[in-house]
């Protein structure tokens, strides 16, 4: 599929099926909407699934694994040699998002899409577009090309999930430096300072921040990215791995398949698919809020509530999985509550 064929394939979100799963809780034998954001979150998995019958049993999160060229401006407190490690970690079940998925029941699909050093893991799937990113202090990061080619990356691995019967996605993410490109978009998809949107990341020094800012603000000021068109800031000032990120949240809602958005890299990624394709939002569940100063501004901007506020900025998936287990036990009350009817309660009424 092209990129045009599957912004044109996203339909709205149910509006019947939604209005089926509100009824539903209203008819459970307690207070109404006194479960918030978990009775929300079950209503808009109705509307993105189309059934009420919502079941989120199979889930996976897919890592996107890549380098990003900025890091030769000292914005980083490691090397991308990291990256790599990470990653094949992943591949044996060796990370933090690993130990997580393994409590909430879900996979890890660690992706190369584009790391310095290729990466051998058994499973690792292999969607490199190009052995890292270049220096977005010098030029373009990538080409407009290989910023579509990562998306529809994206798109194909959501796709094969949810062929297999994956009935949650959440996103994640591994690539030193990447705060430094999540910061970059962000600033320029939301005209707002390069100082407001930049954080410590993975603990930076306050020199060390104060370069991350400068190389944000020379890469902003050499390409000269257009915020009105988000593949131009994608290709300029992005990353390989926020690009195939985009694709997964794209290619969710082209399966109808809910995904949950991560961290700030990942919700930099959504507001890249849904400047895309605005309709894309509709599959999109917040997770958590990240220590990142501007992960409350993309999140508003896609107008996402996060669960959590824990003080996370891990990464790899970790604040998307951390969820999962809350998401169950709504559908477990969802499920298996008795009814206002079933108990000759009489029924709450709404507050006028």
């Amino acid at each position: 599929m092209t990129l045009e064929e599957v912004i044109q394939g996203i339909v709205p979100a149910d509006e019947e099926a939604m209005g089926r799963a509100k009824a539903r809780w209203d008819s459970i034998a307690k207070p109404l909407g006194s479960l918030g954001a978990l009775e929300d979150a079950v209503i808009r998995i109705a509307g993105m699934t189309g059934s009420p019958d919502v079941d989120i049993s199979k889930r996976a999160v897919v890592v996107m694994c890549a380098d990003n060229g900025v890091v030769a401006e000292g914005v980083t407190q490691t090397g991308q040699e990291v990256t790599a490690i990470v990653a094949e970690n992943m591949s044996t079940g060796d990370t933090s998002v690993c130990a997580m998925s393994r409590a909430a029941g879900a996979e890890v699909v660690p992706v190369d899409i584009g790391t310095v050093t290729p990466l051998k893991g058994a499973r690792i799937r292999q969607k490199c577009v190009r052995r890292g990113t270049a220096n977005m202090t010098q030029g373009p990061a990538m080409s407009r090309e290989e910023a579509v080619q990562a998306i529809l990356a994206g798109v194909e691995i959501a796709r094969e999930l949810r062929g297999r019967g994956v009935k949650l996605l959440a996103t994640g993410e591994m690539g030193i430096g990447n705060t430094t490109t999540s910061s970059a978009l962000a600033a320029v998809l939301l005209n707002r300072p390069v100082e407001d949107m930049t954080g410590r990341g993975a603990g930076l020094s306050s020199e060390g921040l104060q370069r991350k800012i400068r190389a944000i603000e020379t890469a902003v000021r050499v390409n000269r990215p257009d915020p009105g068109d988000v593949l131009d800031v994608l290709h300029k000032v992005g990353g390989l791995d926020i690009a195939g990120l985009a694709g997964v949240f794209l290619g969710g809602a082209l399966c109808r398949t809910p995904v949950l958005v991560d961290g700030f890299i990942s919700s930099v990624a959504a507001l890249v698919a849904a400047r895309l394709c605005p309709q894309c939002k509709d599959y999109m569940l917040g997770s958590h809020a990240s220590e990142e100063p501007a992960s409350q501004l993309v999140l508003s901007e896609l107008n996402l509530r996060p669960f959590l506020y824990a003080g996370m900025r891990l990464g790899e998936g970790t604040g998307a999985v951390a969820v999962m287990p809350l998401l169950d036990m709504g559908l477990a009350v969802y499920r298996e509550m008795t009814t206002f009817e079933d108990t000759n309660i009489e029924a709450y009424q709404p507050l006028v």
